[in-house]
């Protein structure tokens, strides 16, 4: 047997929600799969924990975060290319953001997502290579894809921490992690030093040089002028989170699990994880609107990889966007759209007598939340031999309720289960 690990980036919504995305949406091969196989839940992170994508993923690899983790930022660095000195520099996870400048109002923590990643490009180059005014302190920043960036902040006269919280209102940073605020504040955040170190507090003063100096720089850039005479949103200001000075020291996954993984993914994040746990990692082209062509070229990219290796694990972006951006109807397409475009060429493909696929979510995003919530997510198995029970559609209620897997409380419970499942 072989294993297709189909995670649907942000699919779930809210246990309690009269209808859900993914009870609206017409998908019926993901259906027929969760009517031949054995369902459940998870609370990807745990209880009460409304994870990031990053600490999610982590889990759902069989990796406990609270315990093997060291930060977003660092993932973030790796996946996008970007290196920084362990120890002495920080890395953070970043956002291009719209903010009105007098006030430091946030007007839209992703510049309304119409900020291309050519734009971001341009604006990453202008604050790359900055100098701060104390401590000697510099700054390197790439884009990634669309709003998306990386920032390293460095100090030539001392190492920096990363025990500094995020300047991005969204998100708190807990221990190495963050979590969703429920209620945020529209305002950026000044950074604050989490720990009474001279290393932390120098950091969090670099930190908010670089945040007021990035609003002065963007926000005269011709980029933005050009982007406000067509009335589209400036990305005036660049928010931080998830410091991490240094990579997480983790057995490598085929060594944990001894059997094979490759990875396909589109985010710089789940690159980033996928290159740290030695995967055979392959990353896509970032998503278009073409979901036909994109789906196309994720399959093909599965069926080679699993020719080579034990367990395929495929992540794919869609319904996490327009959950954040609080769209039903578009979260409803996206996973309409994987369902025709992936999910059915990958069952017209494989035999599940041969190769089982795994399909979860790394969190919930709910459209009416707007932001990734503590709610467990379903799982679905199928393949492998094992007997189907009782759900008859891929919905949170039904694998809840009615799943034989049952509900497991962390996400790093996934894999030994499954594969204890399956034989690979």
């Amino acid at each position: 047997m072989k294993l297709v690990y189909l995670v649907l980036d942000g699919a779930a919504d809210r246990l309690s929600d009269p209808a859900t995305s993914l009870s609206m949406a017409r998908k019926p091969y993901l259906d027929l799969i969760a009517r031949a196989g054995v369902c459940g839940a998870v609370y990807t992170v745990g209880k009460g924990i409304a994870p990031e994508s990053d600490a999610a993923v982590m889990s759902i690899l069989g990796y406990d975060p609270h315990t093997n983790y060291t930060g977003r930022g660092p993932i973030e660095a790796i996946g996008a290319g970007i290196s920084f000195v362990e120890g002495r520099e920080v890395a953070f996870r970043a956002n291009f953001a719209t903010i009105d400048p007098s006030s430091r109002k946030l007007v839209d923590r992703r510049v309304g997502r119409s900020l291309s990643t050519e734009e971001a490009n341009e604006l990453a180059e202008a604050l790359d290579g900055l100098r701060l005014s104390n401590y000697g302190g510099y700054v390197r920043v790439k884009a990634t894809v669309g709003h998306r960036a990386v920032v390293v902040i460095g100090s030539d006269e001392i190492p920096l921490s990363d025990e500094v919280d995020n300047t991005d209102p969204a998100y708190r940073k807990v221990g190495t992690i963050s979590v969703a605020e429920k209620n945020p504040q529209p305002y950026i955040k000044k950074s604050t030093p989490l720990s009474s170190t001279l290393s932390a507090q120098v950091t969090a003063e670099l930190v908010n040089e670089f945040t007021l100096k990035s609003i002065e720089i963007l926000d005269k850039h011709p980029i933005n002028k050009a982007r406000e005479e067509k009335g589209l949103l400036k990305a005036n200001v660049i928010l931080l989170r998830d410091a991490g000075s240094r990579l997480p020291k983790l057995p490598p996954i085929n060594k944990l699990f001894n059997t094979s993984f490759g990875s396909i993914t589109e985010m710089p994040v789940e690159n980033g994880i996928a290159k740290l746990l030695g995967m055979r990692a392959v990353e896509m082209p970032p998503p278009t609107e073409d979901k036909a062509s994109d789906y196309s070229i994720r399959l093909e990219a599965t069926l080679k990889l699993l020719k080579e290796v034990d367990v395929v694990y495929v992540h794919l972006k869609g319904p996490d966007e327009p959950g954040h951006d609080g769209d039903l109807h578009n979260k409803v397409k996206s996973i309409e759209d994987i369902d025709k475009f992936y999910v059915k060429e990958l069952l017209g493909s494989i035999d599940l007598r041969e190769v089982a696929i795994l399909v979860t979510s790394d969190h919930a995003t709910p459209p009416s939340i707007r932001a990734h919530t503590d709610d467990p997510v379903p799982i679905l198995l199928a393949g492998g031999g094992v007997v189907p029970d009782k759900v008859l559609r891929l919905e949170e209620k039904a694998c809840y309720e009615l799943g034989s897997i049952g509900v497991l409380n962390h996400g790093w419970e996934i894999l030994p289960k499954i594969l204890n499942l399956i034989t690979i």
